[in-house]
């Protein structure tokens, strides 16, 4: 998976609609719950990954690199 991908999923407006399209990769997100719920279910859904994190994980939702890297951990 790669950070392109990633970006495409993050694109929806309805989802993320204040997300600009120059976002560096390392930039801080902000992903509420139900933000995250529809990211992994369409992680899920286009790629088969089977992300389901704890906790602890969720601070790798805070930006397009740390959330590839771990989708890619997870597909692993």
């Amino acid at each position: 998976m790669t950070e392109q991908d990633v970006r495409e999923l993050l694109a929806d407006p309805r989802i993320f609609p204040d997300l600009p399209a120059d976002l560096a990769s390392d930039a801080e997100l902000v992903i509420d719950s139900m933000a995250l719920v529809w990211l992994l279910h369409q992680v899920k859904a286009r790629f088969g990954v089977d992300a389901d994190p704890e906790d602890e994980d969720l601070d790798e939702f805070t930006s397009v690199e740390r959330i590839t890297n771990y989708l890619n951990r997870v597909k692993a």
